[in-house]
């Protein structure tokens, strides 16, 4: 098993091309130079402006702070997210523009290569312990968005911490204790035919 502790504090904000906001990126993985195939982010949306095209991707964005965030396709379909941790799922190729409804958001966004990965992301309430089971290939991530989560061996995360657990060739279990709310992400790579 390989366990990743990513503080918020660490992290760098970076201003988008556009100037109409700023992200900071928490992980892409493999890394190491090489184009990533998921990558987790935080990103500040302070004005409307065009969404970047990602081909080949899938993408969720779930609201952190903020009154709301307004997604307007090029279809004409609008979605809000203007409740606490409400989220939105659409390609990558997507031709949209977004928004805050008012006041500057915060946003965590979920991409995956839909080739290589299939993915999934639920809001949890940390109202005692979960147990997390990372099976052989899944990588899970737990995105600490208010309150705290502890662990074994004195884990602890605060607010905007992130934890990234990938299971090799074995199952792995972990008991994580919390108050607050989190995201969990998990990620499945998807086995190719390979008899062709």
């Amino acid at each position: 098993m390989a366990m990743r502790i990513l503080r918020f504090d660490d992290s760098r904000r970076q201003p988008w091309a556009n100037g109409a906001g700023s992200t900071r990126e928490l992980l892409q993985w493999p890394g190491d130079g090489q184009p990533w195939q998921w990558r987790l982010s935080i990103a500040d949306v302070d004005r409307d402006a065009p969404f970047s095209n990602f081909p080949g991707v899938d993408r969720v964005i779930v609201l952190l702070s903020g009154d709301g965030l307004i997604l307007r396709f090029a279809d004409d379909r609008e979605e809000r997210l203007d409740t606490p941790y409400a989220f939105a799922r659409f390609p990558g190729e997507a031709r949209l523009s977004g928004g805050p409804l008012d006041a500057p958001t915060t946003d965590f966004n979920l991409m995956w290569q839909r080739d290589r990965f299939d993915a999934e992301l639920w809001v949890r309430p940390m109202v005692g312990s979960i147990q997390l089971f990372a099976a052989s290939g899944e990588t899970w991530a737990l995105h600490v968005a208010a309150g705290h989560v502890d662990g074994g061996d004195g884990l602890h995360l605060d607010a905007g911490d992130t934890l990234v657990v990938s299971a090799d060739d074995s199952p792995h279990h972990l008991r994580l204790d919390g108050a607050g709310t989190a995201l969990l992400v998990r990620l499945q790579e998807r086995q190719h035919d390979r008899r062709a």
